[in-house]
C-alpha cells in the first residue's frame, strides 16, 4: 500500500489547495490508516486542525476537500466515494480492482512491492562486537541477531551496508593476558591454537584477578600494552595469535546462525586517535583536568551538579573507549582520507551504553564531524532474562555460552520433532530430522528475540519459543509448510494473474493484509525495530489461516480457484521474505 498511500498523499494536498486557497501554505492531509476494516482503508484527519484558524466547522472543510477529490479523475479511478465520519474524518477506500491489480503486480516481483532507494552512500551498522580471548555468551546474542535483521532490511531496501564487527581488541586486557601468559602458558603465545578458548577465558580470568589485586602485576602489564601501542614485534605477535584464535571461534558461531560481518576492531582505529585530540583542540573543545584531556558535556550533570566529562586521553596519556568511538565516526562520516564516507551510523549495542553513546555523540556534533542530513544512531536493547525475571545464568552462577544456548535449542527442538513423528506414525530420514531440528532450533531463538520490542527486557523460555502455537518461529514456519502442501495437492500454485477476482470477505482481508508488507518494511527501516516485521508475519499468517479454514481453495470453483491460488502463493512469498529478513530460513516440510 506504500505506492497508493504516496498517491493518495498528493491529491488530498492539492485537493486542499484547490478547497482552501486562503489556508497557509504546508496543508497536511494527516493521511493514517484505517483503525477498523468498515472505516476503509486510509483515514485523512487533516480537516479537523484547520477548524481553528480558518474559523469553520470541520465537517464543512472536509466537504470542501471530498468535493475537489470528486473532481480528480486520478483519485476516483483509485478510490470508491469517500465518507465523511465523526466531527470530519475522510474515510477513503480503495477501489478492488486496484487491489486485485496491486496484488497481480506482486505475484510476478521478487520485491514484493517494496520500493528500492536510490542511494549511493553506505549505511554502517556495527553489531556484535565481542572481545577477543573472551567467549559469546548469550548477552551478545541480541546485539548479533538485531543488528544482522537491521542490515537485511536496509539491503533489501536497495542501501549499501557496511555491517562491522567493532571487536575488542586492543588496550589494557591484552596486557594483563600476555603478561599472565608469558608467566604460566608461555607456549600460547608462540604457537597458534596451543590453549584453546575455553581455557584461554579461564586464563583471562585469572590475570583480571591478579591485575586487581597484584599492584606488581598491574605495573607490569601496563608496560605490556605501552609495548604493545608501540609497536613491539614480540608483543604484537602474541596479540596476533590471541585474536587469531578468539575469530575463528567467533566465526563458528557466525557460519551456524548465518550472519556475515567484516570485522573493524578497535585497533583499526588506533592510527586515527590523535586526529581525535587535534580536532577537538580545534574546536575548542578540550579541557585538561586533573592531567586528563576531556570533554565537558552540555546539559549532562553528576550527582554533584558539576557538568560531567568524557575523557579522550586519560592522565598517562592513554587513550580510551570514548576516544575510540571518536575516531570511528570520523572514518564512517569520510572526515579521515578513504573513510566510508556514510550518511546513516547505526550503533546495536545494550541500553547500558546509552549515557556513553549520548556524551561521545554530543561531542562528535559539537566538533562538527557529523555532516548535514547524516544520522548518527544507538539502536539500544535490554537483557535476556531467565525465567524467573532474573539475568539469565546457568545454575552454576556463570554467564550461558552462546553455543551452548545454540546447542540446547536445537537438541530440544529435535526431541519435539521426534516425539511428533511417533504420535503421527511418520518415517522421515536422519538427515531429514537434523535439517529441521538445526533450522526450527536456530529459528525459535532468533525469533524469540526479535518479536519483543528490542528496548525492553524479555524472558527467555525454550518452552514458548518452540511452541507450534503462538506469535514464535515454529507457527511461522508451520503456515510456510502448509501453503507448500496446498501447492502439492492442487498440482503447484503457478497462477494466471491476468483475471484476478475476489468475492468473499476472508479473500479481501488477506488481499489488505498482504498489500501492507511495504509499509511495514519502510517502518522498520526507519524506525530500526523489528519486532514490527513479527507482527505483521504472525498477523499476515492467522488471516490466512481464517481464509483458508474458511473458504475452499482446492475444492474452489473454476472461476474462483486461480484468484485463491494466487493469494496462496503471494502469501508463502511475503512469509518467506519477511523471515528471510529475520534471517530465519524457510522449509518445505516440517
Amino acid at each position: 500500500m506504500l505506492r497508493i498511500a504516496q498517491a493518495l498523499e498528493t491529491q488530498l494536498r492539492d485537493a486542499m489547495q484547490r478547497a482552501l486557497p486562503e489556508a497557509d501554505a504546508g496543508l497536511d492531509p494527516q493521511l493514517v490508516a484505517a483503525s477498523k476494516p468498515e472505516f476503509g482503508d486510509f483515514q485523512a484527519n487533516g480537516a479537523l486542525p484547520l477548524a481553528k484558524p480558518l474559523k469553520q466547522a470541520p465537517r464543512q472543510i472536509a466537504t470542501a476537500i471530498v468535493e475537489q477529490l470528486q473532481a480528480d479523475p486520478a483519485f476516483t479511478d483509485l478510490c470508491l466515494e469517500p465518507q465523511i465520519a465523526g466531527p470530519g474524518f475522510i474515510n477513503l477506500t480503495i477501489r478492488p480492482e486496484r487491489l486485485a491489480a496491486e496484488v497481480s503486480a506482486r505475484l510476478g516481483d521478487e520485491r514484493l512491492g517494496v520500493p528500492a532507494v536510490v542511494n549511493e552512500a553506505p549505511v554502517v551498522v556495527d553489531f556484535s562486537s565481542p572481545n577477543i580471548a573472551k567467549e559469546m555468551h548469550v548477552g551478545h546474542l541480541r546485539s548479533t541477531i538485531i543488528g544482522d535483521s537491521l542490515a537485511r532490511v536496509l539491503e533489501f531496501r536497495g542501501h549499501p551496508v557496511l555491517r562491522l564487527n567493532h571487536v575488542g581488541d586492543w588496550g589494557t586486557q591484552f596486557g594483563m593476558l600476555i603478561t599472565h601468559l608469558k608467566q604460566v602458558a608461555p607456549e600460547a603465545l608462540e604457537t597458534a591454537d596451543a590453549v584453546d578458548l575455553g581455557d584461554l577465558v579461564a586464563f583471562y580470568r585469572e590475570a583480571k584477578k591478579r591485575f586487581d589485586e597484584d599492584e606488581a602485576f598491574q605495573f607490569t602489564s601496563r608496560e605490556e600494552v605501552v609495548k604493545l601501542q608501540g609497536g613491539d614485534p614480540v608483543s604484537l605477535k602474541a596479540w596476533g595469535l590471541l585474536c587469531d584464535q578468539s575469530r575463528r571461534e567467533f566465526q563458528k558461531i557466525y557460519d551456524r546462525l548465518d550472519i556475515r560481518l567484516s570485522e573493524r576492531g578497535e585497533s583499526f582505529y588506533n592510527p586515527f586517535l590523535p586526529a581525535v585530540i587535534d580536532g577537538l583542540k580545534d574546536a575548542e573543545l578540550l579541557v585538561t583536568d586533573d592531567g586528563a584531556e576531556c570533554v565537558f558535556l552540555e546539559g549532562v550533570q553528576g550527582k554533584d551538579g558539576n557538568p560531567l566529562p568524557v575523557i579522550v586521553r586519560k592522565s598517562d596519556g592513554g587513550f580510551n573507549y570514548a576516544t575510540t568511538d571518536l575516531a570511528a565516526i570520523r572514518y564512517r562520516f569520510g572526515a579521515v582520507p578513504d573513510g566510508d564516507g556514510a550518511r546513516r551510523v547505526i550503533y546495536v549495542t545494550d541500553a547500558g551504553q546509552a549515557n556513553h553513546f549520548a556524551g561521545v555523540f554530543q561531542v562528535a556534533t559539537r566538533a562538527g564531524w557529523i555532516p548535514d542530513g547524516a544520522r548518527l544512531e544507538h539502536v539500544p536493547f535490554g537483557l535476556v532474562q531467565g525465567e524467573d525475571g532474573k539475568k539469565l545464568k546457568t545454575r552454576s552462577g556463570d554467564t550461558v555460552r552462546l553455543r551452548d544456548l545454540l546447542d540446547e535449542a536445537v537438541e530440544r527442538a529435535e526431541a519435539d520433532l521426534r516425539s511428533r513423528l511417533k504420535a503421527e506414525e511418520r518415517s522421515e530420514s536422519e538427515e531429514f530430522i537434523h535439517h529441521v531440528a538445526a533450522t526450527v532450533g536456530l529459528a525459535a531463538v532468533k525469533y524469540a528475540d526479535l518479536s519483543q520490542n528490542r528496548i525492553t527486557n524479555y524472558q527467555f523460555s525454550f518452552d514458548r519459543m518452540l511452541a507450534l502455537q503462538g506469535n514464535t518461529a515454529p507457527y511461522l514456519l508451520y503456515a510456510v509448510v502448509r501453503i507448500a502442501g496446498i501447492a502439492r495437492k492442487g498440482g503447484g500454485l503457478e497462477v494466471s494473474t491476468a483475471q484476478l477476482q475476489f468475492s468473499e470477505p476472508q479473500e479481501w482481508a488477506l488481499v489488505r493484509e498482504l498489500l501492507k508488507f511495504d509499509v511495514v518494511i519502510a517502518e522498520v527501516e526507519e524506525e530500526l525495530l523489528p519486532n514490527r516485521l513479527c507482527s505483521y508475519l504472525f498477523e499476515l499468517s492467522q488471516v490466512f489461516n481464517r481464509f483458508y479454514d474458511q473458504v475452499p481453495v482446492l475444492k474452489a470453483e473454476s472461476e474462483a480457484l486461480p484468484s485463491r491460488l494466487a493469494l496462496c502463493r503471494l502469501t508463502a512469498d511475503t512469509l518467506k521474505a519477511g523471515l528471510g529478513l529475520l534471517g530465519i530460513p524457510s522449509l518445505e516440510r516440517m
